[in-house]
């Protein structure tokens, strides 16, 4: 008996770790996860902010999974019929299947910035480690650059932060982030704390929508006591990479702007045509997908009905931590009942409530209907999720962050990662072979010297076709079309230098240089897609 886990995050290494507890040795349980390690996202923001480095809010997925089969690898799709979740993992671009007699699906959700223009370009976000660093680096390097800058008008959108969003991770983020600002100025004595601006941005009438009234009002007075600006009922129109359109059109020059909204289905969520509602994977009351007998969903990426006839917001679980803990234990439970011939249980579980860090040593907290405020409702929230912190040696590293954090000031440093290029140029040697047929679609290629012969099976016929590429030729254009396996095998029969080009980069081009676009239409068109700035021969 195999039980697959997709998702490495609370509700997946939850789920992974009760049934390990619960099934013993007899079942093998795999995690597969893009990473090998579980973020604790309540702790993102403090990484953003340097009050933690970004080393201690992660913990490897090894060290705490005992007896667990961990999987780095990235879910392509999942073939039901078969029972085998297929992915992509290390550095290989063949696709592994992997078994499964139960499948667990608890892979979070995306964010959708479709309906803002600019925003995918060029806001932060806040749902991985990667993001979280990102936002530390950005901050720094804004009041660097506002300490030496000559030019009002670049020093005002430096020192202008925004942050879009004011639920838990929009308020905490814009919390901390102030107080990193705040603690850093002193380090730079051509800023003044009056230049500063930090903004929140809210398209309903209040924050913190999921906490009592009375818990909302404290936090936003505390918030602009601290100097920040709530602008609630307001939306985004559009933005650049120099200012922010509201919905009522007004302008904010700003070069920091923080999105903890649009969130949206994951691609690979998508791709395996399971029912959906409001963008999350539609389950029954027991977890399990509706229509399947052995796939179960949990955490973000599914709407859990809370009672029968779910109907409104509240009828369904919330996307937080504290239920996916409870949601991974009933899977488990589940899972445990069903193999043992007996019926699966709904999910049932009351909040405990609800806590928010508001920076400067401040928070909101409304525990089983009991409120806190100010200092001690954020020493609660710290204990808290020291508590929840899997493994000691992860809370003794978290709990000596902080109280160094409080002696000293905050890590002004930079630490930039390599990632690879783009649009690159790759150097193959006779005999090489570049991508076999049923690889994972990662490039599009332009032959810049030497030679190359690519070999399609014919559907029809079965018989395999072979094509000379040279000089100008191009190959791989099914990654624009979205695929994301190769339909071919290409190898270098000389010593060959190619241009590779990621999608996104491609659809940059055909939507800035005419020409380019031009040449790609008939081949689009084909297929069905339309080029940006457009309506765009080769396979790949």
């Amino acid at each position: 008996m195999r039980i697959v886990v997709l998702g490495g995050g609370f509700g997946g290494m939850y789920t992974a770790r009760a049934l390990r507890r619960r099934l013993g040795a007899e079942v093998e349980v795999e995690l597969v996860n893009a990473e090998n390690y579980f973020v604790f996202q309540p702790l993102l923001p403090e990484v953003g902010a340097g009050s933690i480095t970004p080393a201690h809010a992660v913990s490897p997925l090894r060290f705490i999974l005992k007896d667990v089969t961990v999987r780095k690898a990235v879910v392509d799709s999942v073939d039901f019929a078969r029972k085998a979740v297929i992915v992509f993992q290390g550095i290989q671009r063949r696709p592994t299947e992997v078994p499964y007699d139960h499948l667990v699906i608890a892979l979070g959700q995306g964010t959708d910035f479709s309906r803002m223009p600019g925003l995918e370009e060029h806001a932060l976000k806040m749902k991985t480690l990667e993001d979280a660093r990102r936002l530390h680096i950005h901050v720094i390097e804004q009041l660097e650059h506002a300490q030496v800058t000559n030019l009002p008008d670049t020093k005002r959108g430096a020192l202008t932060f925004t942050v879009i969003g004011a639920g838990f991770s929009g308020v905490e983020t814009v919390g901390e982030m102030k107080e990193l600002i705040d603690r850093s100025l002193p380090f730079y004595p051509k800023i003044s704390p009056e230049e500063v601006r930090v903004k929140l941005v809210e398209f309903a009438p209040r924050i913190l929508g999921e906490m009592p009234q009375e818990l909302a009002d404290y936090a936003a007075k505390h918030l602009q006591k601290h100097g920040i600006e709530l602008m609630l009922e307001t939306g985004v129109k559009s933005c650049t990479h120099r200012q922010l359109v509201t919905n009522k059109d007004e302008v904010i020059d700003t070069r920091t702007i923080v999105a903890t909204i649009g969130n949206a289905p994951l691609p690979v969520v998508l791709r395996m045509g399971l029912p959906l509602q409001h963008g999350r994977l539609k389950v029954e009351r027991n977890l399990r997908v509706e229509g399947r007998e052995d796939v179960w969903a949990l955490g973000d990426c599914a709407l859990i009905p809370m009672k029968e006839g779910a109907s409104e917001r509240n009828d369904f679980a919330p996307p937080t931590a504290q239920f996916a803990v409870r949601e991974a234990d009933r899977v488990a439970r589940n899972i445990e009942a069903v193999l043992g011939g007996r019926a699966p249980e709904p999910f049932a579980y009351r909040s405990r409530g609800a806590l928010a860090s508001l920076g400067a040593r401040r928070g909101v907290a409304d525990l089983m209907g009991f409120k806190l405020k100010g200092f001690p409702a954020w020493v609660v929230w710290r204990a808290y999720y020291l508590a929840l912190l899997p493994g000691l040696g992860t809370k003794v590293r978290v709990m000596l962050n902080w109280t160094l954090d409080m002696l000293g000031a905050r890590s002004l440093v930079q630490l930039r990662s390599y990632r690879k290029p783009p649009m690159r140029y790759v150097y193959f040697r006779a005999g090489d072979r570049i991508y076999n047929e049923g690889d994972r679609s990662d490039g599009f290629y332009t032959v810049i010297s030497g030679a190359l012969e690519m070999d399609r099976t014919d559907p029809a016929t079965g018989e395999t076709v072979t094509r000379r590429l040279g000089p100008g030729d191009h190959f791989g254009e099914r990654l624009i079309l979205g695929a994301t396996r190769r339909r071919t095998t290409v190898r270098a029969v000389e010593d060959s230098k190619v241009l590779v080009m990621n999608r996104q980069e491609f659809l940059m081009l055909a939507e800035g240089f005419e020409a380019f676009r031009d040449y790609f239409r008939p081949y689009m068109e084909k297929h069905g897609v339309e080029l940006p700035g457009a309506g765009s021969d080769k396979e790949g």
